[in-house]
């Protein structure tokens, strides 16, 4: 068995087997697609095998939705266990995330008080002036 272990480690291990072992993604058919999609680089070099092995010391660039990964491998996996687990698989080389997004009410610009679209209470008060302003030009 532990031949076996070793033979792995030289071998290597598929691509959408380790991505799928890592947690990268929920299923290996997923890993497949997403290695087939051309989101992944192994060494910088694009990648659309899912059959492609991946050894130790190997560096992968995934692209995700909204994020890059870039992982070193430092073990092939022998089955997908709890994320603690897979985190032994893989060294974290990914940049640092974004800052996160400016919510959405920080985003909007800021106007002074007063200026802008009247309150209800205001736009009362601009029709009770004019209401008053029409009954002095009538007399």
């Amino acid at each position: 068995m532990m031949a076996e272990a070793d033979n792995e480690g030289k071998k290597g291990r598929r691509i959408d087997k380790w991505l799928f072992f890592a947690r990268v993604v929920k299923s290996r058919s997923l890993a497949a697609k997403l290695v087939s999609s051309g989101n992944v680089r192994l060494n910088k070099v694009k990648i659309d095998q899912p059959s492609q092995n991946v050894k130790v010391s190997d560096v992968l660039t995934i692209s995700l939705d909204r994020r890059v990964l870039v992982y070193e491998v430092v073990a092939g996996g022998e089955r997908r266990g709890p994320a603690e687990e897979a985190k032994k698989l893989y060294r974290d080389l990914s940049p640092p995330p974004m800052p996160k997004e400016i919510s959405r009410l920080d985003a909007l610009p800021k106007r002074d008080a007063g200026s802008g679209r009247p309150t209800k209470r205001e736009r009362r008060q601009v029709d009770r002036l004019m209401h008053d302003k029409n009954d002095d030009s009538n007399s």
